[in-house]
């Protein structure tokens, strides 16, 4: 019998921390929330005080019966979800469902999964904090009133399947908001001129931009006022009246918050916020290391926090010292400040030991995960490190009363940047270093080159755009960024365009119909007025109830009204180059819960269906025909002949275009722990071809 009984979330939380606690520990998982709102019904009583109505969630049946006789067994039982409301909540259903006093001393928690630090949560136990849980209560309650109540109008005025979200709505608005911005902008004309100056002390010509007359800035818009100075200039002595030199300090960039951890990821690593997570929770959760074993090898992932441990601070600032040099650590410890409104509940997302370098763990990560690892670890590294030193100079030239500007700037001192540059969403100028200069220093122009440009209007939403706009805004919070941005993209309302995200039609008609009927719902300020409210109760400063019953009443009116006024919208389908070989129609887009297929337009006449074919490029092994990526009922990718169903040939994994060397069966690429690699299909060849690397250095 174990004498302590640990539940965790994830099997792989669940056999890191198992490792660190020994014997006398059982830790087992419950798979994530044990007891949520039933999907079929609203799930909460409204005339009774919102009271939610929890059920054991399908497929935790099991799960739980094992919980319970490991529980009954046990000397004490300690709930270890994750540290956040989310968390508390599953603890506090955990607790409810084992029958035990959340007042008591039943939960722990930990920032990072290491040795030391979940010794030390096992000796430290606390309550179950109530107020944590009745945030995440008041926030599942209000997003399910939401939910349930808007989308049967959208299901009833627009089409079936859409659905409509307390925070989705309004990322949606903001992406159509953008877009309505693009389209209405009028792009105004203006000119750049450059003189390509050589002569004097320089040896190579240096570009100078015309900045105006007499020393007064001047915007050129027409071609004719370019004319004139490009004539007026063109043939005249270049002469240096005026220098300007000074020094300015870089501070590192803070370490990552969630939001700026999924900003960066996108920007550097092509991530989706969804892939940052996942990746991220697994660094987190703990990998096998050579030589070490399980090890978590970054601090809690939900976070809005820059603060980082005074003890973490001291180990960066030991090892920047040994591997830099003195020059490099700051004269006094970096301190950053968080944004206004941010909980600071957890500290930033940092290395959970600096001794873990990329370089030294990269053989046991996947390539993927050494990839933001190694933007994590950088990042942190850099946040604790002194400030880089530049040199910017401004020289102005006089032409016959053209005033021309070049503007140089040089590294004096690297600092936090001999590891780490910040990634930014807009294209910049490269530094340019300016030769030496003097004042009075004459050049003659080579050449003098006018371009006509146009203003551009505002750039469209990344992920990485749209995070920071929600966090800026404060819509949603660390934990819903991903997921809100995954949702979006999967009901149709906004798709990608490489990195770009760009709203359907169908979000537009949406977003139209919510700003027209449910003003409150897609309007930013009250959104994030509402979050401020959640924030209240996870204080313990509100009554969760209170908060739901002032918005629920409006609300219920305004939902009422919206069914009884809102006309039909017909959004036509978009036609494919598909014919329906049942009744001769051209077959159209429809969007499904597994994503987008083709259907019959003469339904419920003619009800053919045919999934989107992408063809992959390899032959079928047993027909010669193309093999096509396919989906499941489950919405699981697999790959078969196109010539279903007289050819039965299947794969999960994908094909590859090579035969195998060894016997000449078919090879198909496999995803394992260190990363993808190609094996024989034939079971009993057991060929492999796995790659030298396991991840690119930046």
């Amino acid at each position: 019998m174990s004498e302590m009984l640990v539940i965790v979330e994830s099997p792989a939380k669940a056999k890191t921390i198992g490792k660190f606690l020994g014997s006398k520990y059982k830790v087992v998982a419950s798979n994530g929330h044990v007891r949520d709102l039933p999907k079929s019904q609203l799930g909460v009583d409204v005339e009774h005080g919102f009271e939610p109505k929890y059920i054991t969630l399908r497929g935790r049946g099991d799960v739980l019966e094992r919980i319970r006789k490991e529980a009954k067994g046990a000397q004490k039982v300690l709930l270890a979800t994750d540290p956040d409301m989310e968390g508390e909540a599953i603890s506090w259903h955990l607790a409810h469902i084992l029958k035990l006093d959340p007042r008591s001393n039943c939960r722990i928690e930990f920032n990072e999964i290491t040795s030391n630090t979940v010794k030390k949560s096992v000796k430290t136990p606390r309550a179950i904090d109530m107020a944590l849980v009745d945030a995440q209560q008041a926030r599942r309650v209000l997003d399910r009133l939401v939910g349930y109540k808007i989308s049967p109008v959208l299901w009833a005025k627009v089409r079936k399947g859409l659905s409509a979200g307390r925070v989705q709505s309004v990322a949606t608005r903001i992406i159509c908001d953008r877009e309505q911005e693009i389209m209405d902008f009028v792009p105004e004309e203006y000119w750049i001129i450059t003189a390509h100056l050589t002569g004097g002390s320089v040896k190579k010509p240096i570009a100078v931009k015309f900045y105006g007359f007499n020393g007064k800035k001047t915007d050129v818009h027409d071609e004719a006022l370019a004319k004139k100075v490009v004539e007026q200039s063109k043939d005249a002595p270049f002469t240096i009246t005026d220098i300007k030199v000074a020094e300015k300090t870089r501070h590192a960039p803070p370490p990552f918050t969630t939001s700026s951890m999924q900003q960066e990821a996108s920007r550097k690593l092509g991530f989706t916020t969804k892939l940052t997570m996942l990746v991220a929770q697994q660094l987190y959760e703990g990998v096998e290391l050579e030589g070490k074993g399980l090890t978590g090898l970054i601090t809690y992932i939900r976070t809005d926090s820059v603060r980082v441990s005074g003890e973490a601070q001291t180990q960066a600032l030991e090892h920047i010292k040994k591997v830099y040099g003195d020059a490099y650590v700051p004269k006094t410890p970096n301190v950053y400040k968080g944004r206004k409104g941010a909980q600071d509940a957890h500290e930033a997302v940092r290395p959970s030991s600096v001794e873990n370098t990329p370089a030294s763990v990269k053989a046991s990560l996947n390539a993927n995960q050494y990839k933001l690892y190694k933007l994590i670890y950088e990042r942190f590294l850099a946040s604790q490190m002194a400030e880089a030193l530049m040199e910017t100079s401004t020289v102005t030239f006089d032409a016959s009363g053209c005033t021309y500007r070049a503007n140089g700037v040089r590294t004096l001192f690297d600092g936090y940047g001999v590891i780490y540059t910040e990634g930014r969403d807009e294209a910049q100028e490269d530094e340019v270093l300016l030769p030496k200069l003097a004042v009075n220093e004459t050049f003659k122009a080579q050449k003098v080159d006018s371009e006509q440009r146009f203003t551009q209007p505002p750039p469209r939403y990344t992920e990485a755009s749209l995070v920071k706009a929600l966090e800026e805004k404060g819509i949603g919070r660390p934990s819903t960024y991903a997921p809100t941005i995954s949702t979006i993209i999967e009901r149709g309302y906004i798709q990608r365009d490489k990195k770009q995200l760009l709203p359907t039609e169908l979000g537009f008609v949406v977003t139209q119909l919510m700003k027209e009927n449910f003003e409150d719902i897609v309007d930013v300020k009250f959104t994030a007025d509402m979050e401020s409210k959640l924030d209240l109760i996870k204080d313990g400063e509100q009554e969760w109830t209170s908060v739901i019953s002032d918005f629920y009443g409006p609300f219920e009116k305004t939902v009422v009204k919206a069914s009884e006024s809102i006309e039909k919208v017909v959004i036509p389908d978009e036609v494919s180059d598909v014919q329906c070989e049942r009744c001769g129609a051209m077959m159209v887009y429809k969007m499904g819960r597994f994503g987008r297929f083709l259907a019959c337009p003469n339904f419920p006449e003619c009800r053919n269906t045919k999934p989107i074919v992408e063809k992959i490029g390899v032959p079928c092994p047993v027909c010669g025909a193309e093999i096509i990526k396919r989906k499941s009922k489950r919405g699981k990718a697999f790959y078969g002949c196109e010539r279903y169903p007289a050819c039965d040939f299947v794969s999960w994994d994908k094909p590859a275009k090579e035969k195998c060397p060894k016997c000449g069966a078919m090879m198909v690429h496999k995803l394992g722990q260190h990363g993808g690699y190609t094996a024989c299909s034939n079971k009993d060849c057991g060929f492999v071809v796995r790659p030298q690397k396991k991840g690119n250095e930046e």
